[in-house]
């Protein structure tokens, strides 16, 4: 049956080349040809003589001001990736077929494929395959495997073997303290193999980042239910005068402020369904995410948490425990969170010298026999640190998993619009968009804050008016939907600054130069989006309001976003985990007289959650739904219309008098705030100077020679938040 279906799905597949074929012809183009999967591309003869250089592979920091010296020819370099490419007609045919599986008129309408039929329609031939392999071999590498997908392969050597075959050194370098490797220019290979090359996915061990922002252990007090920081009251959390009261974000709330509850009853809370959460290590204890869903009143579900290492051609080790073990505890318990029937994996590898270990996590799970219907991926690294072939290993990955009907949400980072900034307290270089986002095949997950701590210093409701003065048993406080605003720390963001006094944030008179601004808004930390410079515009991001509509378009960030807040508007998420030897504390929600927790924001936690909402709905129509962008823009074009939807703003009204989207609405459409950060230098930065030793901070905008900042929210889609946030119950039942 699995043969039938398969030679069905290639049949039709390529009648839906020949249809782009006539269209192409139209527009006075040459034809695509339907491709033969077993057609040879490479030459038969290689001159090692002509070579191709493969343009954008070599790191930014691969410079001689932090250059240390060439390594030593022996240096193993192990389980690198030659990343391959289709031809031209089989990607046209393989992204049809794709449109193709999320279209309801198609007969091929969820009929998803396996990585074996991805393979034997739209892979490189094994001829070719053949011929790689062999030159490789002839270079001295050791090859250690190849995916079902046969999209690259996974290859040993030592510095001097990449040196003499693809003609690049490697070099040791310092940045900023830090030892690092990596190639000095980008690789060359015999101009034969480039028509099914696309590179080294990467020859330098930068690896990405996790996307949160920690604010460190928080504690409740039992007879006043308020929560404090455990530290002091943190300087960059504005005063709103509630003598230091913040507002934790437990399970409950967001389950009430994004109307998960009508759905939990209804019975819909992801049983039958997989959430994968990517790591590159371990929880050291399990029992932290016990505890997180007793202590919030997630044990009663039915839900569970495994933690595995993928076994597959690509050599997956075990990463223990390391500096990223918060991230994995957050991403588990929040996946857990959103869907606590659902069984939540933790799938981890170890990084080898030049591959993140996630990015191994998720080829073994898409190229084996039972890929998980949902993954989320909380890291990255923007696109020019990425490199062109790591992009496209991420959209070799992503692709392949929404053809088999996986859904992928992924971060799209803490930065603002300049993720070659992550975790600076100001951008130097621009606008930027993380790799690991901006692929056609996944759901890029912004960031939100509330507004209501905004709105009180504006003369609105007092914050009592969305929060009880109590928590229930599972620490719940919020009444119901608060207004959004995009979650930005910065003392470039326009909400910031004007309730601090100024009238902007750059300049010699902005905010980011005054006393306050630089001792504690100084910061790039702030929900992510922006225009992607490798990845094209999709085809299914169209038809909503507030989308660029210039053509050659590229692909835009955000999709949706969620709650993402560290603290600066009064709110955070908690989480639990206890590892004390990597800054966990004791996740003491036991004693009523004192509970202990850590707190944190940034959109790592935004993805589990919407993560978590996929299984809800693919409990729901009892299927698995592929990329999920296709229906969350039809959706919300059908909803905001032409010119907008005043009835589906966040806030509708005014700082003083909120406005909230009525309850029929799927997407909360945020209009207020921005996503602006600092900035220094010519490039994207608008106001800023700099006089002997005496630095002026400008703030990112499109332009440095007019203010355009990047970027602020409005109405409809919009790279501050996307589509907005989500009315839950609204989005599983119309879907």
């Amino acid at each position: 049956m699995a043969r039938n279906r398969a030679q069905l799905s290639f049949v039709i597949a390529r009648r839906l080349v020949t249809a782009v074929a006539v269209a192409v012809m139209a527009g006075c183009m040459a034809p695509v040809d339907p491709p033969d999967p077993e057609a040879r591309i490479v030459a038969s003869t290689i001159d090692e003589a002509k070579l191709f250089t493969l343009v954008g592979n070599t790191h930014p920091k691969a410079r001689a001001q932090y250059d240390a010296g060439r390594v030593d020819d022996a240096t193993p370099l192990e389980s690198m990736q030659l990343v391959l490419k289709r031809s031209p007609e089989q990607e046209a045919a393989f992204s049809a077929h794709i449109d193709a599986l999320h279209d309801k008129s198609s007969p091929l309408y969820h009929h998803w494929l396996t990585a074996q039929e991805i393979a034997d329609a739209y892979g490189p031939s094994k001829k070719d395959l053949a011929t790689i392999s062999a030159w490789l071999g002839a270079h001295g590498f050791r090859i250690s495997g190849v995916p079902t997908s046969r999209m690259f392969l996974e290859f040993s050597g030592t510095a001097g073997q990449v040196r003499e075959a693809f003609h690049t050194e490697i070099h040791h370098l310092q940045v900023k303290g830090q030892a690092h490797v990596a190639n000095m220019s980008d690789p060359q290979i015999p101009e034969a193999l480039s028509s099914v090359v696309m590179g080294i996915h990467a020859l330098h061990d930068f690896m990405p980042h996790p996307l949160h922002v920690d604010r460190g252990a928080v504690k409740r007090d039992g007879a006043s239910g308020k929560w404090s920081m455990q530290q002091a009251n943190p300087d960059f959390t504005v005063n709103d005068g509630s003598s230091g009261t913040f507002y934790a974000v437990a399970p409950a709330d967001f389950a009430t402020i994004y109307n998960l509850n009508p759905v939990f009853t209804a019975g819909y809370r992801g049983a039958g369904q997989t959430v994968v959460v990517i790591e590159d290590t371990n929880i050291k204890n399990a029992s932290d995410v016990t505890s997180f869903r007793s202590a919030f009143g997630l044990s009663g579900y039915a839900g569970t948490f495994t933690q595995v290492h993928p076994t597959g051609s690509t050599t997956c080790t075990n990463p223990g425990v390391n500096g990223a073990e918060g991230e994995a505890a957050l991403d588990a318990e929040w996946a857990g969170a959103s869907a606590p029937d659902a069984a939540i994996e933790l799938a981890s590898c170890k990084d080898t010298s030049t591959v993140f270990g996630g990015l191994i996590a998720v080829q073994n799970l898409i190229n084996g026999a039972s890929p998980p219907p949902i993954i989320s991926i909380s890291y990255g690294l923007c696109e020019s640190e990425n490199g062109t072939s790591a992009n496209a290993s991420y959209v070799n990955a992503y692709k392949q998993a929404v053809a088999e009907g996986v859904s992928v949400f992924v971060s799209s980072g803490d930065e603002g619009a300049a993720s070659c900034d992550a975790d600076e307290p100001y951008a130097t270089h621009g606008i930027a968009v993380s790799g690991f986002a901006s692929t056609p095949y996944n759901v890029a997950v912004g960031g939100t804050d509330f507004m209501d701590d905004y709105d009180s210093l504006k003369g609105g409701p007092a914050l009592s008016t969305y929060w009880n003065s109590t928590n229930t048993s599972t620490f719940a406080s919020a009444k119901g939907y608060i207004p959004e605003i995009p979650w930005n720390d910065s003392c470039a963001g326009s909400l910031l600054y004007s309730v601090e006094g100024y009238s902007q944030g750059y300049g010699s008179t902005g905010f980011c130069n005054s006393t306050t601004g630089k001792a504690d808004y100084l910061t790039t930390g702030s929900g992510s989006g922006g225009p992607s410079t490798y990845s094209a515009q999709p085809s299914w991001q169209t038809g909503v309001v507030g989308l660029p509509t210039a053509s050659g378009g590229k692909r835009y960030l955000p999709d949706v976003s969620l709650f993402a807040a560290d603290g600066v508007w009064s709110h955070f998420y908690v989480y639990c985990m206890s590892d004390t030897a990597e800054q966990g504390v004791a996740c003491n929600y036991t004693n009523t007289n004192d509970i202990l927790g850590s707190a944190a924001g940034g959109t790592s936690f935004a993805a589990p959650a919407l993560a978590g909402i996929q299984a809800l709905v693919n409990q729901k129509t009892g299927s698995k739904q592929g990329n999920p962008n296709v229906t969350y823009y039809q959706l919300a074009a059908t909803e905001y219309g032409a010119s907008g939807n005043t009835s589906c703003y966040s806030n509708a009204g005014t700082a003083a008098a909120p406005v909230l989207p009525a309850s029929t609405c799927i997407f909360r459409d945020v209009t207020y705030g921005d996503i602006d950060v600092p900035c220094t230098g010519t490039t994207n930065c608008y106001g800023y100077s700099k006089s002997g030793s005496k630095t002026v901070y400008g703030v990112l905008s499109t332009s440095s020679t007019a203010l355009t900042p990047a970027y602020a929210a409005t109405k409809g889609w919009d790279y501050a938040t996307g589509l907005g946030t989500v009315n839950v119950s609204n989005l599983v039942n119309q879907w």
